[in-house]
Protein backbone atom coordinates (compact mmCIF):
# COMPACT_ATOMS: atom_id res chain seq x y z
CA UNK A 1 0.00 0.00 0.00
CA UNK A 2 1.64 3.33 -1.01
CA UNK A 3 0.29 6.77 -1.32
CA UNK A 4 1.02 10.50 -0.61
CA UNK A 5 1.96 11.30 3.42
CA UNK A 6 -1.02 12.60 5.13
CA UNK A 7 -3.52 10.05 2.42
CA UNK A 8 -4.46 8.03 5.36
CA UNK A 9 -2.52 4.73 4.51
CA UNK A 10 -1.54 4.59 8.53
CA UNK A 11 -5.34 4.81 9.59
CA UNK A 12 -6.63 2.44 7.05
CA UNK A 13 -3.45 -0.46 7.76
CA UNK A 14 -4.56 -0.06 11.34
CA UNK A 15 -8.06 -0.59 10.91
CA UNK A 16 -7.22 -3.82 8.66
CA UNK A 17 -4.56 -5.50 10.61
CA UNK A 18 -7.80 -5.70 13.33
CA UNK A 19 -10.42 -6.83 10.81
CA UNK A 20 -8.51 -9.36 8.30
CA UNK A 21 -5.40 -11.91 9.44
CA UNK A 22 -2.60 -10.07 7.90
CA UNK A 23 0.87 -9.53 9.05
CA UNK A 24 2.25 -5.96 8.91
CA UNK A 25 5.58 -5.81 7.45
CA UNK A 26 7.50 -2.78 10.01
CA UNK A 27 9.39 -0.38 7.64
CA UNK A 28 13.17 0.79 8.78
CA UNK A 29 13.50 4.52 8.91
CA UNK A 30 15.96 7.18 10.09
CA UNK A 31 13.61 9.65 10.65
CA UNK A 32 12.86 10.33 14.33
CA UNK A 33 9.85 8.93 15.87
CA UNK A 34 6.62 10.79 16.43
CA UNK A 35 4.74 11.16 19.68
CA UNK A 36 3.14 7.74 20.30
CA UNK A 37 5.54 5.91 18.38
CA UNK A 38 7.11 2.38 19.23
CA UNK A 39 10.56 1.06 18.24
CA UNK A 40 9.50 -2.30 16.15
CA UNK A 41 5.77 -1.69 15.90
CA UNK A 42 5.94 1.39 14.21
CA UNK A 43 9.20 0.93 12.43
CA UNK A 44 13.19 0.06 13.31
CA UNK A 45 14.43 3.64 13.89
CA UNK A 46 17.86 3.58 12.71
CA UNK A 47 20.74 5.95 11.87
CA UNK A 48 21.70 6.57 8.41
CA UNK A 49 24.89 4.75 9.15
CA UNK A 50 22.78 1.50 9.99
CA UNK A 51 20.23 2.00 7.18
CA UNK A 52 23.15 2.16 4.60
CA UNK A 53 24.53 -0.84 5.81
CA UNK A 54 21.59 -2.56 5.29
CA UNK A 55 21.66 -1.45 1.55
CA UNK A 56 24.88 -2.73 1.42
CA UNK A 57 24.02 -6.10 2.37
CA UNK A 58 20.94 -6.33 0.23
CA UNK A 59 18.48 -6.52 3.45
CA UNK A 60 15.95 -4.10 2.08
CA UNK A 61 13.26 -5.48 -0.38
CA UNK A 62 12.69 -2.00 -0.93
CA UNK A 63 14.01 1.42 -0.05
CA UNK A 64 13.69 5.05 -0.94
CA UNK A 65 14.63 8.25 0.46
CA UNK A 66 11.79 10.26 1.20
CA UNK A 67 11.56 13.89 2.30
CA UNK A 68 15.52 13.73 3.52
CA UNK A 69 15.12 10.32 5.18
CA UNK A 70 15.69 7.17 4.46
CA UNK A 71 12.82 4.04 4.63
CA UNK A 72 13.38 0.51 3.64
CA UNK A 73 11.50 -2.91 3.76
CA UNK A 74 13.81 -5.76 5.52
CA UNK A 75 13.42 -8.42 3.42
CA UNK A 76 14.09 -11.37 5.70
CA UNK A 77 10.80 -11.42 7.20
CA UNK A 78 8.69 -11.14 4.46
CA UNK A 79 10.44 -14.06 2.81
CA UNK A 80 9.87 -15.80 5.40
CA UNK A 81 6.09 -15.19 6.10
CA UNK A 82 5.00 -15.16 2.18
CA UNK A 83 6.67 -18.72 2.09
CA UNK A 84 4.39 -19.46 4.72
CA UNK A 85 1.51 -18.86 3.21
CA UNK A 86 0.71 -15.67 4.96
CA UNK A 87 0.05 -12.29 3.49
CA UNK A 88 2.03 -9.39 4.44
CA UNK A 89 0.77 -5.57 4.16
CA UNK A 90 3.59 -3.33 3.44
CA UNK A 91 3.69 0.75 3.81
CA UNK A 92 5.53 1.93 1.22
CA UNK A 93 6.66 4.87 -1.25
CA UNK A 94 6.44 4.94 -4.63
CA UNK A 95 10.09 4.30 -5.66
CA UNK A 96 9.78 1.14 -3.27
CA UNK A 97 6.34 0.21 -4.82
CA UNK A 98 8.78 0.24 -8.23
CA UNK A 99 10.97 -1.98 -6.81
CA UNK A 100 8.27 -4.46 -4.70
CA UNK A 101 6.80 -4.68 -8.42
CA UNK A 102 9.76 -5.66 -10.42
CA UNK A 103 10.82 -7.88 -7.70
CA UNK A 104 7.14 -9.37 -6.93
CA UNK A 105 4.92 -9.37 -9.85
CA UNK A 106 2.56 -10.89 -8.22
CA UNK A 107 1.98 -8.57 -5.26
CA UNK A 108 -1.28 -6.79 -4.80
CA UNK A 109 -0.42 -3.47 -5.09
CA UNK A 110 -2.96 -0.55 -3.74
CA UNK A 111 -2.86 3.42 -3.92
CA UNK A 112 -4.62 5.04 -1.13
CA UNK A 113 -5.25 8.85 -2.48
CA UNK A 114 -7.23 11.80 -0.42
CA UNK A 115 -10.08 13.16 -2.01
CA UNK A 116 -8.47 16.40 -2.75
CA UNK A 117 -5.28 18.13 -2.72
CA UNK A 118 -6.94 20.52 -0.38
CA UNK A 119 -7.57 18.05 2.20
CA UNK A 120 -4.66 16.43 1.86
CA UNK A 121 -2.90 19.66 3.23
CA UNK A 122 -5.54 20.13 5.68
CA UNK A 123 -4.70 17.07 7.14
CA UNK A 124 -0.96 17.88 6.94
CA UNK A 125 -1.24 20.88 9.01
CA UNK A 126 -3.46 19.04 11.19
CA UNK A 127 -0.70 16.52 12.47
CA UNK A 128 0.43 19.53 14.00
CA UNK A 129 4.38 17.72 13.73
CA UNK A 130 5.21 19.41 9.76
CA UNK A 131 6.39 22.57 9.61
CA UNK A 132 5.33 24.86 6.36
CA UNK A 133 8.14 24.06 4.70
CA UNK A 134 7.41 20.12 4.62
CA UNK A 135 4.37 20.40 3.85
CA UNK A 136 4.76 22.09 0.83
CA UNK A 137 7.58 19.52 -0.16
CA UNK A 138 5.25 17.14 0.39
CA UNK A 139 2.39 18.26 -1.58
CA UNK A 140 4.43 18.78 -4.41
CA UNK A 141 6.07 15.16 -4.00
CA UNK A 142 2.21 14.31 -3.71
CA UNK A 143 1.24 15.53 -7.18
CA UNK A 144 4.29 14.09 -8.69
CA UNK A 145 2.67 10.44 -7.01
CA UNK A 146 -0.81 11.15 -8.28
CA UNK A 147 0.64 11.23 -11.69
CA UNK A 148 2.44 7.70 -11.49
CA UNK A 149 -0.17 5.81 -9.37
CA UNK A 150 -2.18 4.58 -12.19
CA UNK A 151 0.33 2.93 -14.27
CA UNK A 152 2.20 1.53 -11.39
CA UNK A 153 -0.86 0.18 -9.13
CA UNK A 154 -3.57 -2.09 -9.33
CA UNK A 155 -6.05 -0.38 -7.74
CA UNK A 156 -6.30 3.31 -6.53
CA UNK A 157 -8.67 4.10 -3.22
CA UNK A 158 -9.89 7.53 -2.34
CA UNK A 159 -9.92 8.10 1.17
CA UNK A 160 -12.65 10.36 1.66
CA UNK A 161 -14.81 8.61 4.22
CA UNK A 162 -12.20 6.06 6.45
CA UNK A 163 -14.65 3.19 6.98
CA UNK A 164 -15.44 3.15 3.40
CA UNK A 165 -11.87 3.35 2.61
CA UNK A 166 -11.12 0.72 4.59
CA UNK A 167 -14.15 -1.86 3.73
CA UNK A 168 -12.87 -1.10 -0.22
CA UNK A 169 -8.89 -2.17 0.87
CA UNK A 170 -10.19 -4.96 2.56
CA UNK A 171 -12.27 -6.53 0.41
CA UNK A 172 -9.13 -6.16 -2.73
CA UNK A 173 -7.18 -7.96 -0.09
CA UNK A 174 -9.96 -10.94 0.06
CA UNK A 175 -10.59 -11.06 -3.23
CA UNK A 176 -6.91 -11.24 -4.40
CA UNK A 177 -6.72 -14.62 -2.22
Amino acid sequence: MSGPSGSGKTSIIRKLLERLDILFSVSATTRPPRPGETQGVDYYFVTTEEFEEMITRDALLEWAIYSGNHYGTPSDPIETETAAGRDVLLDIEIKGARQVRALRPDALMIFVTPPSNEVLEQRLRSRGDTSSQDIASRLMIAESQLKEAPSLFDHIVVNEVLEHAVDEVANLIIDSR
